[in-house]
């Protein structure tokens, strides 16, 4: 019998790698993608960089790879996407996992503390964070284990300060706008099956909209945990992964 493929689409400051997903949920097959201007694709065009030509790129992927359609994860960020790519590509989407992903203003705290400063600035401050991994889990209210912080260390090379800097102007840019729920709310109504996932301590921060919350087939908070849950708690964010996608 095949595996269910889970496809995972990072958030801004974000790459689950490291984590070593797979080994974590042996009952799926579990796919990473490289967004532009991170990992692997970190010398992309950065003035061509948006939201839409990020989901195009992911959704190139599954259809080179996946063709007959995956379940996708989308975290921060990554939620804003993964809502985008089945809106635009719902036959490549089985269902979707949304770990607090964008849906309003409220849910723009990273990206709108970036676009607001000038590049320069944004540098000097991401470069402080890279030098010192465990003072910026610290900062995101995590208890900075060895394991954490190295963990910390391998998210915050993944990509570079000017790739953060565009991919916050373009959140602002495209989320911002009536039309953004507009596409959501599409999704919701096409039939797509949407699981929300929360962190406990930040869950009442995510502004998803109530009738959005209303549809979804399922909303989890991981206990005792905030927007990085997967950092403090692995073990057990991937059992709701599993036993959401293998019950299904």
């Amino acid at each position: 019998m095949n595996k269910p493929t889970l496809v995972i689409i990072p958030g801004l400051i974000d790459s689950l790698t490291c984590l070593q997903l797979q080994d974590r949920l042996p009952g799926l097959r579990v796919v990473h993608i490289d967004l532009l201007g991170y990992g692997k694709f970190r010398e992309a065009d950065l003035a061509t960089l948006s939201l839409h030509s990020q989901v195009g790129h992911i959704a190139g992927i599954i259809e080179r790879e996946h063709p007959g359609g995956v379940w996708v994860l989308g975290h921060s960020l990554g939620g804003a996407m993964a809502l985008l790519l089945a809106r635009d590509w719902p036959h490549l989407v089985h269902g979707l996992i949304n770990v607090e992903g964008n849906f309003t203003e409220q849910d723009t705290f990273w990206t709108k503390s970036i676009a607001s400063d000038s590049e320069a600035a944004w540098e000097a401050r991401f470069l402080a964070m890279v030098a010192d991994p465990a003072h910026w889990l610290s900062q995101c209210g995590i208890e900075p284990s060895p394991t954490r912080t190295r963990w910390a260390a391998q998210v915050l090379a993944n990509q570079k300060a000017s790739t953060l800097y565009a991919m916050s102007k373009a959140t602002m840019r495209e989320t911002l706008v009536p039309d953004y729920l507009h596409k959501v709310r599409q999704v919701v109504d096409q039939g797509t099956p949407i699981h929300l996932i929360a962190g406990e301590r930040s869950a009442r921060h995510w502004g998803v909209p109530e009738d959005i919350r209303s549809a979804a087939y399922s909303y989890t908070e991981i206990p005792d945990t905030g927007h990085l849950m997967m950092l403090e708690a692995p073990e057990l964010l991937c059992q709701y992964l599993e036993r959401i996608i293998t019950d299904w």
